[in-house]
């Protein structure tokens, strides 16, 4: 198994920072390769640079009143969650439809049923486990 993951190209894991411009205020964002790759690809799917994108994210996120505190923290997550919803069969990755055109409501229920789902899987298999 750790094949799989040592052997990958390890320029991957390396950091890359880039600035932008967020409501006229200068910032920079430092993450992995690997997700300025899977946010190129997010904002070449709905048509935008990936600045737009990460402005759009932030501004959205304020307005949901989340606590962004570790906004790079949450690129992260939305990058795996990305990959997650395409590895569950929630999105495609081949499709040129926008995720902003995606039913979001419904494929949010699918997630929290499948996520249920495993942790009662989960919890089976260490009960059963600690009675062996």
């Amino acid at each position: 198994m750790c094949q799989l993951f040592i052997s990958a190209d390890d320029s991957l894991w390396s950091s890359k920072t880039k600035s932008l411009r967020i409501q006229g205020v200068v910032t920079s964002i430092r993450l992995e390769v690997f997700f300025w790759d899977i946010l190129e690809e997010l904002s070449f799917r709905d048509q935008m640079t990936v600045n737009q994108l990460i402005t759009k994210l932030y501004l959205e996120s304020l307005d949901a009143d989340h606590d962004i505190g570790n906004f790079t923290s949450f690129l992260r997550v939305c990058c795996s969650r990305y990959l997650s919803l395409i590895a569950d069969g929630d999105l495609s990755r081949e499709t040129r439809l926008p995720l902003e055109k995606v039913d979001a409501k419904n494929i949010i229920q699918r997630e929290a049923l499948r996520k249920n789902q495993r942790s009662a899987l989960f919890n089976d298999s260490e009960e059963n486990l600690s009675i062996n």
